[in-house]
Order: structure tokens, then C-alpha cells, then sequence
């Protein structure tokens, strides 16, 4: 079992059904297993090998989304990096994933080029980029796939314990790590993400985040599976992303929260303008509930959120679960297991918080090259996943806080998200991250920093004293309100606490 023999199922079973839309590119599942077969028979004419490791530094672009099939035909293993990405940040993980080429653009060469020197691994003539011809030192990928055959590939055998990907973790500090998945592990993306979101070979889905963050491949490996079509954005707007709704008639798409909020601010996205959608998805960061209740007045019965890591535990919210559990994270899917365990590391009953972990089909092989890192993770099947929560009666989680960002004052824990759920009750409040800042008296205390939906609508001290006489505890007292113009994010959407928690002490001139 493999994913790389699906696309050229649909090619001969549904040749003329349309595949991907991409900007002005329109392609048929005959002409994208066409352009994805020339690619990998280019990448085993150059050498490349089963195992053999192949970088992207790349933004949203057709050449992406058709490595990752050719790579699947040909047994290649794809490392999609950030296009964030910078100096040390490149050499680190293109050495650390044994990278033997790499795929980017010609945006990408400045940042690039005073690198290489420090890539041994990487041979003069595996620099591709994918939108320039004759840039000196670089194959351009017209070069590389003109003379190869369109021709369904002959690659090597394949099975589903044979490596896939290597996703990077998105850490904030000290080098991620390399999250390894198999064949099998993707062919379950297949089939159980198709279930969960009632795709079928109809189905229209839209994505409009990073395709190499993780959360991509939810409705990427559903699409694949079912030879479905996939309208991929190059970048995300929310009108470009509303237009694209309606003119595709989109069925399916999952957003980080951030890009829920800003579809949400757009008056004209109801139920009533876009009729097609059957299921809008969240997944990547908390999704507060004062957000998820305006979402499902506007557009009722369609939403799901995925909790999970990238390691490969997860929980469901299903669209049928909502009414019922409207604060919880859904439950484990099938063939999954949870449990939530102390500090002791004994099993917690229903409504005791403490850490999730689970085990199921998905968890990944382990992270590359660090077995002393995935032995601390993974202990006797199960996934310690590093966040707090707890389950009901039924077996419902409900997130509570990530361990690393608990907040200690005078002695108590107190978990941001709960002072993050009250803030985004604010009328003038878009968004809301709150992080622990050292305190002379406390030990921590929580600060907070918001997003606002109108420039100057309110003061910080307004806010401040609105937070404080609402929280239910003295501990939850912020210290302090930072209105920001914008939050710091990764790849995936997340808001990165650390990175603004960091900027906060240095504007302050003060010790980190």
C-alpha cells in the first residue's frame, strides 16, 4: 500500500474530471498525472533515488503540490521547509534532513546562495527553482523536465512503511525536529479525513494556507484519494478567498483561526453566499468560543475542528457534535485511543486536567535521527503530546493550555487560553494571545496582547481594567494590555507567544 500509484488511477478512470485549479491553470486528472509524471521521471534521470531526500523552499506553486505525487511515485522523500526560512535556519535543516536537492524559487537565491558552501550535501547541480531560466549556478525546472517522458514512471517497489515526508516542527527555539511519515501513515490521511469530512469524487476543496504545513495534507490526501478537485491559492485574502467560494463553488476547506477571523470580518460571508460549502474546517490554533458561536450563526451545521499534532494524535469536532459539545475539541477518531494522565502518570477520571495522550494509526515513524527524542515522545505506543486537558463523561477533550505555556503566580496555575476565551468577548477585541512575563511579587503574571477590530477604538488601560474585573480569579489579573497591529506567525498560522513575549522585554531594555 502506497500513495503514489492514486493518481494514476484517476488518470485512467477519470481522465477529463478537473483536478487542481491554480491561478489561471485549469488541469485535468490526464494532464496533471502528465506534468507529475515528467517530473519524476526527470528526478530518476538525474539520479534521485528511493529514500533519497528532497527539500522545498517554495511558496504555494503548482510545481509544489506536483512534487509531492512525484515524488510518492518514485519512493523520494519530501521535505517541505518554510519559505520563512532564513541564514541558519536553511543550513541547519537541509543538513539535518540529508537533503540531496532542492526545489525553490528565484526570490529565494539571495537568501540562498551565501549558503551553500555550507551544504555538503547538496551537488552543484541539485539547485532547481521553478520560475527562471538562466540564473548562473541554478537548473531551472523547465531544464530539468523538457526531454523527460510523460509516461507513467518506473520506480522501485514501494510499501507503506516506506517513508514519505519530513515535516519540521514549528518551534520558536533551538533546531525542530523532523516528524517522519510513511506511505501508510499518508493512505490513512486518505481515507479516514474523507470519512470525517463526507468527501466524495464530486467534491470541490479549497485551500488557501502554506501547503507545507501539516494541516495541508487533511483535505490534500482526501482530494488525492478520491480525484476530487483542488483549487490551491497562491496567497490568502479574504476577498480573493471569498470570490473563489463562489466562482468554484467550493465544497470543503480547512483555515487556521486567524483566516476564519478574517473571512469573518467580511459581511457578505453567510450561508447565503455560498450555498456549495458543505464543511469549513479549523485546525492549528485554539478556536475561542465566543469566535466558533458568530462562525455557526453565520454559517450553521458545517463546521469541524481538528485538534492534533503533527506526531499524529488528533481529536475531531464533528459538524453533529457541536450543538451538543460546543466547548469541547471532539473526540478521538476511529481506530484512536486517549487517555489523560498526571503528574504521577497515572489515568485522571473525567473532568480532572491533566496531560493528553493518545495513540492511533497515524502516529509517525519517529523524528529523523533522533531516537533519544522519540523515545521521550512516544513511550510504549502512546503519545505524550505536552498538552493539558481533559475528557468527559463520553470521552469529549477539551483544551485547556500547551504545559510550556502555563503560567505559575503565587503558587497557581493559570492556563492563557482561559484569559484568551474572556478577552475575545470584547466588542472591540479581534484577537487575543496572553503569555507569562516575570513579576517581582507573583513569580509570573499574565500579560496580554490584542489585536483590535478598529484602530483606536479602545485604550490598552481599558482593556486592562475591562479584563480585570471580569476574570473569575485574582491570579488571572493581567498585568499589563499590548495592542499590537499584527501577531507574529508561523508558516501554519500559529501565533508564536515566545516571539512576542521576547520583542515585549527588548523593547523594554530588559533582561529576556
Amino acid at each position: 500500500m502506497h500513495i503514489g500509484s492514486l493518481l494514476s488511477r484517476h488518470a485512467r478512470t477519470r481522465p477529463d474530471h478537473l483536478a487542481v485549479v491554480f491561478r489561471d491553470q485549469r488541469l485535468s486528472w490526464r494532464e496533471l498525472h502528465q506534468r507529475v509524471s515528467r517530473l519524476a521521471n526527470a528526478l530518476l534521470a538525474l539520479g534521485i533515488q528511493k529514500g533519497d531526500k528532497i527539500a522545498t523552499l517554495l511558496p504555494n506553486t503548482l510545481e509544489l503540490l506536483e512534487l509531492y505525487w512525484a515524488a510518492a511515485a518514485i519512493g523520494a522523500v519530501v521535505v517541505p521547509l518554510s519559505p520563512l526560512l532564513r541564514g541558519r535556519g536553511i543550513t541547519a535543516l537541509l543538513n539535518d534532513s540529508d537533503t540531496v536537492l532542492v526545489l525553490t524559487h528565484r526570490a529565494f537565491v539571495e537568501h540562498l546562495e551565501p549558503l551553500r558552501a555550507e551544504l555538503p550535501g547538496l551537488a552543484p547541480d541539485r539547485y532547481v527553482l521553478v520560475d527562471a531560466r538562466g540564473v548562473p549556478g541554478y537548473r531551472s525546472y523547465e531544464e530539468l523536465t523538457a526531454a523527460a517522458s510523460d509516461r507513467e514512471p518506473q520506480g522501485p517497489p514501494l510499501s507503506g512503511g516506506d517513508p514519505y515526508n519530513i515535516i519540521y516542527s514549528s518551534g520558536t527555539t533551538g533546531l525542530p525536529k523532523g516528524i517522519v511519515h510513511t506511505h501508510a501513515v499518508r493512505a490513512g490521511y486518505c481515507t479516514l479525513f474523507a470519512s470525517d469530512w463526507r468527501m466524495r469524487p464530486e467534491s470541490v476543496v479549497m485551500h488557501a494556507g502554506s501547503i507545507v504545513f501539516n494541516g495541508a495534507f487533511l483535505t490534500l490526501m482526501p482530494w488525492m484519494y478520491l480525484g476530487a478537485t483542488y483549487v490551491l491559492l497562491d496567497h490568502f485574502e479574504p476577498e480573493l478567498a471569498l470570490r473563489t467560494f463562489q466562482q468554484e463553488r467550493v465544497t470543503h476547506t480547512f483555515m487556521v483561526p486567524s483566516q476564519l477571523l478574517a473571512m469573518m470580518g467580511l459581511p457578505s460571508f453567510t450561508a447565503q453566499t455560498l450555498p456549495a460549502l458543505e464543511m469549513l474546517g479549523t485546525v492549528g490554533a485554539p478556536f475561542h468560543k465566543e469566535h466558533r458561536e458568530e462562525l455557526n450563526r453565520r454559517l450553521p451545521g458545517i463546521f469541524h475542528e481538528l485538534y492534533g499534532l503533527t506526531e499524529g494524535f488528533m481529536t475531531v469536532l464533528d459538524k453533529t457534535h457541536y450543538a451538543r459539545k460546543p466547548d469541547s475539541v471532539g473526540a478521538p477518531p476511529p481506530f484512536f485511543e486517549m487517555r489523560i494522565v498526571g503528574e504521577n502518570g497515572r489515568d485522571l477520571p473525567p473532568g480532572e486536567v491533566g496531560e493528553i495522550v493518545g495513540r492511533g494509526p497515524l502516529l509517525m515513524s519517529g523524528y529523523y535521527k533522533r531516537p533519544d527524542l522519540t523515545a521521550q515522545a512516544i513511550i510504549d505506543g502512546w503519545l505524550f503530546t505536552g498538552d493539558m486537558g481533559y475528557a468527559d463523561e463520553d470521552g469529549f477533550l477539551y483544551l485547556v493550555d500547551r504545559k510550556k505555556d502555563l503560567i505559575i503566580s503565587g503558587g497557581v496555575n493559570v492556563y492563557p487560553r482561559d484569559i484568551e476565551e474572556l478577552i475575545v468577548q470584547h466588542p472591540e477585541v479581534r484577537e487575543a494571545a496572553v503569555f507569562g512575563v516575570p513579576d517581582e511579587k507573583w513569580g509570573e503574571a499574565p500579560l496580554a496582547t490584542v489585536l483590535l477590530r478598529q484602530p483606536g477604538a479602545v485604550t490598552a488601560e481599558e482593556l486592562r481594567q475591562w479584563i480585570n474585573s471580569r476574570v473569575e480569579a485574582r491570579y488571572q489579573q493581567v498585568r499589563e494590555v499590548v495592542i499590537r497591529d499584527e501577531f507574529p506567525r508561523n508558516t501554519a498560522g500559529k501565533t508564536l507567544k515566545r516571539v512576542m513575549r521576547d520583542e515585549y522585554w527588548k523593547a523594554r531594555g530588559e533582561k529576556i
